[in-house]
């Protein structure tokens, strides 16, 4: 019998074990899905949207993968710390696979990021989301009226349309009541969602960029002389070319350019062919808006700088520039592309493939694709760890790696703990008179889950 451990239980590391389980070559293949998290499925728990249940319906195929019986979930077990280093999870098991994903955002590189107000959209995203390593996160709400939002992805969008969102459309989803209630309190009325490019390079999909100008009581604006500063919004023939999303994601932006405005109480603006520059601030050290310098297509794909500035005002500043991957202590890692080097999957240390060590997802292939792209690039990973499979197999383990993990100090939670932390949040929903309702700390979690 093959015993792998999968660190991660976000998509690519359900996906991982889903391949392995299912498939023929190797029969009798046991996967442990390990996660730092008492709770399974990374970011589709901790990343989407709670207003977007439909995505967030993932989790029912997520479940049925991890309720495998060849399967076993092991959270808050934390890999690369004193208690398990990746030597010993290796001695414990024949093979791991690692899709810890890419969990720092990147920075701007500008003057001002240190200022109060200033925040990475990751972690506004995982304090909403209710992630525990962010119950700690402040976002003075109340104090804002006007909101900057760097970035064009969906992101962007999703932190763009929180801020913009009315808590009654907010309140049936399993967002934190802290989170919730400070949003009911919020003083914000105008949010910039601001590209360095122009509109057909917008790294946003047409559903979400279409849901910004559907919230009630709130105006979606694009500038008519912004969006003519790109070729292929006032070309057609140029933009036939476009992939299918980036010209109707122009039909969506011409229509908020043209429309009158409606006199809603909440604005919404996307802004193009603005680069950041500078994050003003006060003496009090809080931000007070952002400086941007006007670009302008190069020709080549790119823009570049024309040395006009615009200023736009901002009590809150959110960073969505992208993510990169961080370092777990024990493998070998490419700080510039963030991911750790690898051959079809397989760990590449000192110039040669580690057999026995894998990667998939974005800590492999950097952070690119959508929930869907995990599958083949799992699947590419585990067909690597096949091939190896019968080199893996001569090794003889010491047993269990659960009494491992406990005799190390760890306390593991498995799968009916994890049932039992979902029961703790419906329970919790039903006594605020909402639905289920996200626990949003540690010792919640870990109390719900019967380690206190």
């Amino acid at each position: 019998m093959l015993r792998v451990a999968v660190v991660g239980s976000g998509p690519s590391g359900v996906y991982a074990a889903q391949t392995l389980v299912q498939q023929r070559e190797v029969p009798g293949v046991r996967v442990d899905v390990l996660d730092r998290l008492p709770a399974p499925y990374g970011l589709v728990r901790y990343g989407v949207a709670p207003d977007h249940e439909k995505i967030k319906s993932l989790q029912g195929s997520l479940r049925t993968v991890l309720e495998d019986e060849r399967i076993r979930f092991l959270g808050n077990v934390e890999v690369g710390g004193a208690e398990l280093s990746t030597e010993r999870l290796l001695e414990l098991y024949h093979a791991v696979v690692y899709c810890v994903g890419a969990a720092r955002d990147r920075l701007l590189g500008i003057p001002g990021e240190e200022l109060a107000g200033v925040h990475s959209a990751t972690a506004f995203v995982s304090w909403y989301s209710g992630h525990p390593d962010a119950v700690d996160e402040v976002f003075d709400l109340p104090g804002v009226d006007s909101a900057v939002v760097v970035g064009a992805g969906n992101v962007a969008v999703d932190v763009t349309r929180i801020l913009a969102r009315g808590t009654a459309e907010l309140a049936p989803t399993d967002m934190p009541q802290p989170a919730l209630g400070a949003l009911a309190a919020s003083g914000v009325r105008r949010v910039a969602m601001v590209a360095r490019r122009g509109p057909s390079q917008g790294k946003f999909t047409t559903k979400e960029l279409r849901e910004l100008g559907t919230l009630p009581g709130v105006g979606a604006r694009a500038d008519r002389a912004e969006l003519a500063l790109d070729p292929m919004y006032t070309d057609p023939g140029a933009a036939a070319a476009l992939p299918a999303v980036a010209r109707r994601n122009l039909e969506v932006l011409r229509g908020w350019a043209e429309a009158e405005p409606g006199g809603e109480p909440r604005s919404i603006a996307l802004r193009f062919y603005l680069r950041p520059v500078e994050i003003l601030g006060g003496p009090d050290g809080r931000v007070t808006g952002m400086r941007f310098e006007r670009t302008a297509p190069d020709g080549l794909g790119g823009v570049t700088g024309t040395g006009v500035h615009e200023d736009i005002e901002a009590q809150l500043v959110l960073r969505s520039v992208g993510y990169k991957g961080v370092p777990l202590a024990g493998l070998p890692f490419d700080p510039a592309k963030g991911t750790v080097p690898h051959a079809a999957g397989r760990v590449v240390r000192a110039g040669r493939a580690s057999v026995g060590e894998y990667v998939a997802g974005w800590i492999k292939r950097g952070p690119t694709g959508v929930i869907g792209t995990n599958r083949p690039c799992a699947k590419e990973t585990v067909s690597s760890l096949l091939q190896d499979a019968a080199v893996l197999a001569r090794r003889e383990l010491p047993g269990d790696p659960l009494d491992a993990l406990r005799a190390a100090g760890l306390h593991p939670v498995e799968w009916p703990g994890w049932q039992a932390i979902e029961t703790a949040e419906s329970d919790l929903g039903r006594s605020l008179g909402r639905r289920s309702v996200k626990i949003p700390d540690w010792a919640g979690l870990l109390g719900a889950a019967g380690l206190t």
